[in-house]
């Protein structure tokens, strides 16, 4: 993971673009409040860089902009290439949930199919209440640990080498039970 200075970056660069797609909607802070659940002083300190946002936080907005993080995340990178190096992939964490996402797949906003290595540490517990996208296809394909993945009301217990494959409609809940860390490979396709 880079250091906490390329972290500040990201951070900047994302509340950026955050604040682009508000105002290319020609929303308010409150009318993006109304639609997306999140407070409009969160809002506000997201898009001015002053929090970095949660897991939960990036999932709701990306559900109300009709977009995968990956593709949000994507939207603040330079120009794609067709191979990134693991030095260079973009690390995001959300400190609060134990959940850190890599995006390893070079990016590129064009495609539909994405991969992104997660891990979260033993006790994490991370809800998200919609899909960005509703429909989107998961491979989730747990590489090191044990992970408890809720999707429309079916808890799935997938151990090292499991995979589990799915239509995102609803609510999801990704859950680290323990003892170790877990660490999974997600592969992520638009419908």
């Amino acid at each position: 993971m880079g250091n906490d200075g390329e972290l500040d970056v990201v951070d900047v660069r994302l509340g950026a673009r955050l604040a682009e797609l508000r105002s290319e909607r020609g929303w308010s802070l409150g009318e993006l409040a109304e639609r997306s659940g999140v407070s409009r002083s969160t809002l506000s300190r997201a898009e001015r860089a002053e929090i970095s946002p949660t897991a939960s936080l990036l999932n709701r907005l990306c559900a109300v902009y009709g977009r995968t993080m990956s593709q949000l995340l994507s939207e603040v990178e330079a120009e794609p290439v067709p191979v990134v190096r693991a030095a260079d992939q973009t690390v995001w964490a959300d400190e609060a949930s134990g959940f850190v996402r890599r995006s390893v797949s070079p990016p590129h906003a064009g495609l539909r199919g994405e991969l992104v290595e997660g891990r979260l540490g033993a006790g994490a517990d991370l809800a998200y209440d919609r899909p960005p996208v509703p429909g989107l296809e998961q491979h989730i394909w747990v590489l090191d640990g044990t992970l408890e993945v809720t999707a429309q009301d079916v808890e799935h217990r997938l151990d090292a080498g499991d995979c589990l494959r799915l239509r995102v409609w609803g609510p999801t809940r990704f859950r680290c039970p323990g003892p170790e860390d877990v660490r999974y490979a997600l592969a992520v396709v638009l419908p």
